[in-house]
């Protein structure tokens, strides 16, 4: 199982606790730092829907220029503004067997799928 996110977001952290908590064991992936493909994002996309990816309620995309907000209208722009500004990513994403099955942290939805 990989997680997806970047260490510092309360969220990620939150999410990382209650795996280790509940004895699962996964590979973290720092994107800020080991990157993301637009690949990976599309896939993300296809699963969640790229207004579920894309973050609109963080602070990275409420930095973005109005232009740039605007510019979002749909899959491929979101996933080009992603690849500029992996913050803007809703964080975690936790994908088993290589499929992306949890985005954010819910601890419902985690005791669901992952127990």
């Amino acid at each position: 199982m990989i997680v997806y996110g970047i260490p510092n977001c309360n969220t990620v952290k939150k999410a990382r606790t209650w795996l280790t908590d509940n004895g699962i064991v996964y590979e973290f992936h720092d994107f800020k730092k080991q990157g993301i493909t637009a690949k990976k994002l599309h896939e993300w996309c296809t699963v969640f829907g790229w207004e579920t990816v894309l973050n609109k309620k963080g602070t990275t995309w409420k930095k973005l220029s109005l232009a740039q907000q605007l510019a979002v209208q749909d899959e491929d722009s979101a996933v080009a503004v992603l690849l500029e500004n992996t913050s803007a990513i809703k964080r975690p994403v936790i994908e088993k067997d290589g499929k992306a099955i949890l985005i954010s942290f819910d601890e419902t939805q985690y005791s669901q799928i992952l127990k």
